[in-house]
């Protein structure tokens, strides 16, 4: 595929701003692959590791001193199975993504996809947050999370997600610099976020055309 007409959006996302929605309704609209829960079915498929281990570390990670300290300890063997499995499901998810990239254009949710196609200028990186009442409406309405139990699990993920993002990419989550476009999505419906994504990728890549 040209260059100039590949678009790959990755989108990061506090629990209940909307991200996933967003992320699958860019994809259709621009009908392109989509890569949420999909993406690890890909990696278990294509590394051998099983998908729900993976989930698993994935979740373990809210506790950012023991998820280091886990993904710190190898194996005490060397080469690649030195590595701790934790280190070793990320570089199978690193792959994956790149793979995932070059083959063309698509919507990839979470899983540090910005952070791994870092200085691709075909990508567009959004990170999508909102007030926590916001979160919390969505949350209760649209996810089917119980009220009573809300605000425990989207701290819980949230700090999941910021430990696992953190510990990989020695980046902080959520900075705005390491995105291009951060957007609260309490003030836009869905479409609207939708169709300023889309609008802004289409700027960049006129931009890399003038290149």
């Amino acid at each position: 595929m040209d260059k100039k007409n590949k678009r790959i959006i990755t989108i990061s996302r506090e629990f209940g701003s909307g991200g996933r929605l967003i992320g699958r309704r860019l994809a259709e609209k621009l009908d392109v692959p989509y890569y949420d829960k999909e993406l690890l079915d890909r990696i278990a498929e294509e590394s051998g590791f099983c998908r729900e281990m993976m989930e698993d570390a994935e979740r373990k990670a809210k506790n950012s001193f023991l998820y280091s300290l886990a993904s710190a300890m190898g194996t005490g063997e060397s080469g690649p199975e030195s590595l701790s499995l934790n280190e070793r499901f990320f570089l199978a998810q690193f792959d994956t993504i790149k793979e995932i990239a070059d083959e063309g254009s698509c919507v990839i949710v979470g899983r540090c996809a910005d952070y791994i196609l870092r200085g691709m200028p075909e990508a567009t990186n959004v990170f999508v947050y909102a007030e926590e009442a916001d979160k919390i409406k969505r949350a209760v309405q649209e996810y089917g999370v119980p009220e009573n139990s809300v605000r425990k699990m989207m701290k819980d993920t949230d700090k999941a997600r910021a430990n696992y993002y953190n510990y990989h990419t020695g980046r902080k989550w959520g900075k705005p610099i390491n995105y291009h476009l951060s957007i609260d999505s309490g003030y836009l419906e869905i479409e609207d976020i939708v169709d300023l994504i889309i609008r802004y990728t289409e700027m960049k890549l006129y931009r890399l055309e003038s290149y």
